[in-house]
């Protein structure tokens, strides 16, 4: 019976696959999907990758439609690059606790206590809060990112986490916002030292939106798109991995001669795992969802995300 099932699905997702080349080429769209995505996204995605780089590509394409398979954030982002391009989400309840940790109101006033300071947001964040940002990063570039400002005092918004870890290669003033990625700071030292001793020739690499002291055990520190390029690269041959689960997918397409364990059963981000692929189909024959950043906020939001692609 589960053999039965297992085929009945397989069957069911290349029907689904096949529709998606379909709609594509009828809307002239393209799929952009984050690692953190399930594997059948994966798949489908005309373009893998971390935040930076599907936002490099929402700014670049061609394409009249985006599918943006991510959470609510990501999909904004796209839209303010690509204003003139329709912007599509499988789902719109995909949203980032972290993101919502952080709000306008608060931000200001922090300014206002600190008006020589230049505000450098995660790009999880939402399109209200890169309208009140100088400048935007990710964590593939914040390090960059950082020392690209004009100023001694950093605020930092909004996860508290990878703000510890950038502090730690600049002399500047960081006040941080205490915000953090529920995912990532469930990761425990304990987590951490219990795979090691079930795998002692296995390399820790890990996210630096994970705890301090978690951190700290990396045997290599680095955003989504730089663990995958390390463990590509490395002559280990084994890795116990710090980061969401769907970051599997590309670890092992690129590595498939090495071994992965994840740190934690529970590093899936539930919000991230909402999408699938009836709900691809589904929003590339409605165009629904589609999202919408008013102009006055996108206008202000744009900027921060530009200057964040402009830092080499």
């Amino acid at each position: 019976m589960e053999a039965l099932a297992l085929e009945r699905k397989a069957e069911q997702n290349r029907e689904l696959k096949e529709r998606i080349v379909q709609l594509k080429k009828e809307r002239n769209a393209i799929i952009l999907a984050h690692y953190y995505q399930r594997d059948e996204i994966q798949e489908v995605a005309d373009f893998r990758g971390d935040s930076f780089l599907l936002a490099q590509k929402a700014a670049q394409t061609d394409a009249d439609v985006i599918v943006f398979c991510g959470v609510h954030f990501m999909g904004e982002s796209a839209k303010i690059l690509a204003p003139n391009k329709t912007v599509i989400i499988p789902d719109e309840r995909a949203g980032c606790p972290m993101a919502d940790m952080v709000n306008v109101e608060g931000l200001k006033a922090l300014k206002k206590r600190h008006p020589n300071a230049k505000v450098v947001t995660y790009i999880n964040s939402s399109a209200e809060i890169k309208a009140e940002t100088d400048i935007c990063c990710t964590s593939a570039n914040a390090v960059k990112v950082i020392q690209s400002v004009d100023a001694d005092e950093i605020i930092w918004v909004p996860d508290k986490n990878l703000g510890d870890y950038v502090s730690k290669f600049t002399d500047k003033k960081m006040i941080i916002w205490e915000g953090y990625c529920n995912t990532h700071d469930m990761l425990t030292v304990k987590d951490v030292m219990e795979m090691k001793a079930q795998h002692p020739n296995a390399q820790f690499v890990v996210h630096p939106e994970c705890r301090p002291e978690v951190v700290k055990l990396g045997d290599f520190v680095g955003s989504t798109t730089a663990i995958i390029k390390y463990c590509k690269e490395s002559d280990c041959r084994e890795f116990i991995v710090g980061t969401e689960d769907g970051t599997g997918f590309q670890l092992r397409k690129d590595s498939p001669d090495k071994t992965f364990h994840f740190a934690t059963k529970f590093l899936v981000c539930p919000n991230m795992k909402v999408n699938n692929l009836k709900k691809v189909v589904k929003c590339l024959e409605t165009m629904q969802p589609q999202i919408y950043v008013p102009p006055q906020v996108a206008e202000k939001a744009r900027l921060s995300l530009e200057r964040m692609l402009q830092v080499k």
